[in-house]
């Protein structure tokens, strides 16, 4: 396919997939919760817990009681002392409820965000900002809990794809019938594609990404060759990537 094709072929799965019904309990996915509650805090535990199957993800997601996010450790604690998904254990989902009720108590999410993107507009010098920040508030070191809210990188080269964070972003950032569009203070034009191995797939396969590895420098040469696509939005094509791998229409 030509690069006109695959932009064709796009637009028109953006314009197919742009609508309520693509989320929804027959197609699960975490958006579905963070949808009904419309709160920055309760979409990133959704975004956080959003790796393995969906179904399973949308299961977990509907067990928990986001009201402890108002609660004394204590009872957050007592409260999810039975839950836990994959690599994290019951202490680690606690610790996750703990630290973000800390957090609002110090600065909204999109704020904290803002602080580290608005030096050059770069959403991951944002997510380094947040990510110190949320580790500052909880003193709590496990595999599970690491795994859970991303680490800091040591250097910029061979990063991981922060793939979950990403797509907090769009939920975030874009508005549209799938999007949220909670905040106002980062443009969708510097937002980078939530890389997974979906549309890692469907990416190379299109011709859209020619690096083999699954890492950051993917996640920044597919979302270069998005912008060619549409400048101002080359996020919006995301979705439509991710069914078309989920989907094996591509």
């Amino acid at each position: 396919m030509t690069l006109t094709e695959v932009k064709n072929l796009l637009d028109e799965e953006v314009k197919a997939r742009n609508c309520s019904s693509e989320i929804s309990l027959d197609k699960p996915d975490p958006l579905l919760i963070a949808t009904e509650h419309n709160d920055e805090t309760i979409a990133l535990i959704c975004a956080l817990f959003a790796y393995g199957n969906a179904r399973l993800i949308v299961k977990f997601l509907q067990s928990l009681d986001f009201s402890l996010l108002e609660c004394s450790d204590e009872v957050i604690l007592q409260t999810l002392r039975s839950h836990y998904y994959r690599f994290q254990n019951a202490e680690d989902v606690a610790t996750l409820f703990i630290a973000l009720k800390r957090l609002k108590q110090i600065d909204s999410i999109e704020n904290i965000f803002y602080e580290g993107y608005k030096k050059e507009e770069n959403v991951l010098e944002g997510l380094w900002e947040f990510i110190a920040t949320l580790k500052s508030v909880v003193a709590h070191k496990s595999r599970g809990y690491d795994f859970l809210v991303g680490s800091l990188p040591k250097k910029q080269s061979g990063i991981g794809t922060y793939k979950r964070y990403m797509m907090y972003l769009r939920w975030m950032v874009r508005k549209d019938n799938l999007d949220l569009g909670l905040w106002s203070k980062i443009d969708k034009k510097d937002l980078l594609l939530p890389l997974d191995t979906h549309t890692f797939k469907v990416s190379q396969r299109l011709g859209l990404l020619k690096r083999k590895t699954y890492d950051m420098k993917a996640t920044l040469e597919i979302t270069k060759r998005l912008r060619r696509f549409d400048k101002a939005d080359p996020i919006k094509y995301d979705f439509a990537l991710y069914r078309l791998g989920q989907e094996k229409l591509q």
